[in-house]
């Protein structure tokens, strides 16, 4: 029997590249769609260094915001992995910015599935869409929602909510089996010297761009544990229709600066932390700030349970830290 061909939309991408990789390292047949063409050659060398056998890999070219090239790019697949979203570094001023090339790109994808009689999909989306624009210190779990119209919810995880509304909707009218994957802050090696945004917190600090450290954590994951969810609920059937939260445990910001302290003594990572009345003035200047204002002294926990029930067995939080800070330096990002 031949294997199954899976389409990794934003293969190019952090958690799409390590899809691929993990894909094709599991026997799968993997068709990964990018904007730019001309970044395969060096993403197969990239691949093959991390043992891929790229001979079942091909690549088409595709932009979430323009419909008429998906039906040739899932053409011939047997299921998706709809990994691309915007991911912005600073909020945008106008929010439609990246809320609707979210919600249109993932219905471009999903009509093209539906016109090709694919029935089968996986959507990362992310815990943004669980979390809410409010944090508190409770326990979330894939039965929570964001609610888009909240005043205090970014841009960015307006534009997961609404995608991933958008696409349950869509797959319920269409009889598409459709299950949704929902990253925390996503850590771990990047294979590339592009590595997206998911790992600025690691480069700023092992920069020194953080002088003191803001009272706020982050629920964390490793990259490779990302891919090998998605892989998973594609393999079981008891993932159809669930929300799987990839997180494996909460760290303070602090805690991250201690362990990398550990690990490069010579970086010499700030490790002091600012009061919390610094933090809100100083994001009058620095706007990445404003958007942590409301996860202040906030340590939210996440319900992974569903998702270790199918057989996934995530890393630490810290070995995601450590593993992400190595590659930052390997590939001489820092």
């Amino acid at each position: 029997m031949p294997a199954k061909t899976i389409l990794v939309t934003g293969a190019s991408g952090f958690i799409g590249c390590h899809c691929v990789l993990d894909l094709l390292n599991h026997g799968y047949r993997v068709r990964g769609s990018v904007r730019d063409p001309g970044r395969t050659g060096a993403l197969e060398k990239t691949l093959i260094t991390h043992g891929a056998d790229t001979r079942q890999l091909d690549w088409v070219a595709a932009s979430l915001t323009e419909p008429d090239g998906w039906p040739a790019a899932v053409d011939g697949c047997d299921a998706i992995f709809h990994v691309a979203s915007p991911v912005p570094t600073i909020q945008p001023k106008k929010p439609d910015d990246v809320i609707e090339p979210a919600r249109q790109g993932t219905l471009n994808v999903l009509q093209a599935a539906a016109s090709q009689g694919i029935d089968r999909v996986v959507l990362t989306s992310s815990v943004a869409a669980i979390l809410g624009g409010l944090s508190e210190s409770r326990v979330y779990s894939g039965e929570d929602w964001s609610d888009p119209n909240d005043p205090d919810m970014i841009p960015y995880a307006i534009s997961k909510t609404v995608a991933e509304r958008c696409a349950w909707d869509f797959c319920q009218s269409k009889g598409i089996s459709l299950s949704t994957i929902h990253p925390a802050l996503v850590l771990g090696p990047t294979l590339e010297t592009d590595y997206g945004s998911s790992l600025e917190a690691l480069v700023k600090l092992l920069r020194r761009e953080v002088p003191l450290l803001p009272r706020f954590g982050f629920n964390i994951i490793d990259v490779r544990d990302v891919a090998s969810l998605h892989r998973i609920a594609l393999e079981h059937p008891d993932a159809i229709g669930q929300r799987l939260i990839a997180a494996n445990g909460f760290i303070w910001f602090r805690e991250i600066a201690a362990l990398l302290t550990n690990a490069y003594p010579d970086r010499k990572v700030p490790l002091r932390e600012m009061p919390n009345w610094l933090t809100r003035f100083s994001s009058l200047f620095i706007r990445e700030l404003g958007t942590i204002l409301k996860d202040l002294d906030i340590a939210a926990q996440l319900d992974n349970s569903p998702a270790k029930n199918l057989g996934w067995q995530p890393r630490t939080p810290q070995e995601a830290v450590l593993s992400g800070a190595k590659s930052l330096i390997d590939q001489g990002i820092v």
